[in-house]
């Protein structure tokens, strides 16, 4: 297997956006990206801009606010400019709100506080925590990571929260785990999009254990110097930067140690087009389209895909045993 070597920080078909759709939406972005950064701070504003309900909703106001912004952990940088905040807020894969990119307002509806994670599985000792307490009790950070969407599209934001493996070491995982399973939120009387028949959920992926342990892997609480918006997957969301962006579940309640690999949403809702590994890899196409290159969302610019989303240096290893198996997508 080809791995390329960087320097270390240098759906079914009705479901999953159609390059072609995608593109088409390239316009908008440069000509709407001076306006949109004006309205950044308000998460619901955005969502208003970008096509959401005609008036904005009032933000919640978030407890952990006072954290922000974090100390940027300065071994994480970045090849390319930051995605402008205004472009993240307004444009967003948050199936729990619909299978529109523009459910900024709709997702306005989830309540964050309060908020627990149940801490299950294979685990020492079983407990439930509270998102507040749980940011009182591990390290926080700021880094800048890279996002690539499965649709080929990218994007690069700074992600705020907790490094996974400090998270697991915290829980306590019995040497019998084998993969750790994340599950969202389920509500379908908040969010419209889980009273889809398309789905089983609550939305559910998992990694395996090597991974979750990376240097990479990472809880994000918070984004751009602030507490993460709604839209963008409130309070706790999973970022593996080396992955298509469907691997990093959204407003997660629950995070089991495992033996068995999990089903996960995806895998399931498509399973000729979605696998459970979902590394990024430009020479393998998805069905439908080709993961050759990828826009660059609020610029008209299109880029190479770079293997495992320019991470292999980090990540190439967890997979050189991994035999008779498909390892991308």
């Amino acid at each position: 297997m080809h791995i390329l070597r960087k320097p270390s920080w240098a759906l079914p078909d009705s479901a999953a956006t159609p390059e072609e759709v995608v593109l088409s939406r390239r316009a908008l972005f440069g000509a709407g990206l001076a306006g949109a950064a004006a309205l950044a701070s308000s998460p619901a504003r955005a969502g208003w801009l970008f096509g959401g309900s005609e008036a904005p909703v009032a933000p919640e106001p978030d407890p952990s606010a006072g954290l922000y912004p974090l100390k940027r952990n300065p071994a994480y940088a970045l090849d390319r400019a930051v995605t402008p905040e205004a472009i993240n807020l307004g444009y967003n894969n948050f199936y729990e709100f619909g299978t529109s990119k523009y459910i900024a307002d709709e997702a306005q509806k989830l309540r964050l506080r309060p908020w627990t994670l149940k801490i299950g599985g294979l685990v020492e000792q079983p407990r439930e925590v509270g998102i507040d307490d749980l940011l009182k009790a591990l390290p926080l950070e700021e880094r800048l990571y890279r996002h690539r969407c499965v649709e080929a599209w990218g994007m690069a934001l700074p992600w705020s929260g907790i490094p996974l493996k400090s998270f697991v070491d915290w829980a306590r995982p019995l040497g019998s785990a084998k993969y750790v399973r994340f599950t969202t939120f389920l509500d379908p009387e908040v969010a419209s999009g889980q009273r889809s028949p398309l789905y089983d959920w609550p939305y559910v992926e998992g990694l395996t254990m090597a991974e979750a342990a990376s240097e990479l892997a990472f809880l994000a609480t918070g984004a751009y110097g602030k507490p993460l918006a709604k839209q963008m997957g409130a309070p706790l969301r999973l970022a593996v930067p080396w992955k298509y962006g469907f691997k990093s579940v959204k407003s997660i309640v629950a995070i089991d140690f495992v033996e068995q690999r999990p089903s996960t949403l995806w895998a399931a809702a498509g399973p000729r087009e979605y696998g459970f590994w979902a590394n990024v890899n430009p020479e393998v196409a998805h069905p439908r389209w080709s993961q050759a290159r990828e826009r660059v969302l609020g610029t008209d610019e299109t880029r190479p895909t770079l293997l495992y989303n320019g991470y292999g240096e980090q990540v190439a290893g967890l997979y050189a045993g991994v035999t008779g198996e498909k390892l991308f997508m």
